[in-house]
């Protein structure tokens, strides 16, 4: 019983490998994934080729470009107030330290450093 069939089995085995499997079926199993790209290659460029850009206006850029203005120049210093604070500058009177003004008291100088007498001869 078993010899008949492993016979049998070996049979059907060597009838499958010597059947040929249609040609076109083979095939399809292979190419249907190639043609099913291509497809959506050709739509895709199909698509690009259609595709046609808004054309530019010239009104387009109104809103986001700001129109371009000169900006002011500088305004010079008065040249005519120059000519006077110069003269009142030459006709000051030059002020030395220690020197009274016209008019004034001399200065009392005072010694910040000096100690009195009395603090010294209790510090000894």
């Amino acid at each position: 019983m078993m010899s008949q069939s492993l016979r049998a089995s070996r049979s059907i085995l060597t009838r499958a490998s010597r059947q040929q499997v249609p040609v076109a079926a083979r095939r399809t199993f292979l190419t249907s994934a190639v043609r099913r790209a291509d497809q959506v290659q050709d739509l895709y460029l199909r698509e690009l080729k259609a595709y046609k850009p808004t054309p530019v206006k010239p009104s387009d850029a109104e809103g986001n470009v700001h129109k371009f203005a000169l900006p002011q120049a500088p305004a010079s210093p008065e040249e005519a107030n120059l000519a006077s604070e110069l003269s009142a500058y030459e006709a000051q009177q030059v002020e030395v330290e220690g020197q009274a003004a016209a008019g004034e008291a001399a200065p009392v100088e005072e010694s910040w450093f000096e100690e009195d007498e009395e603090e010294a001869a209790a510090a000894h």
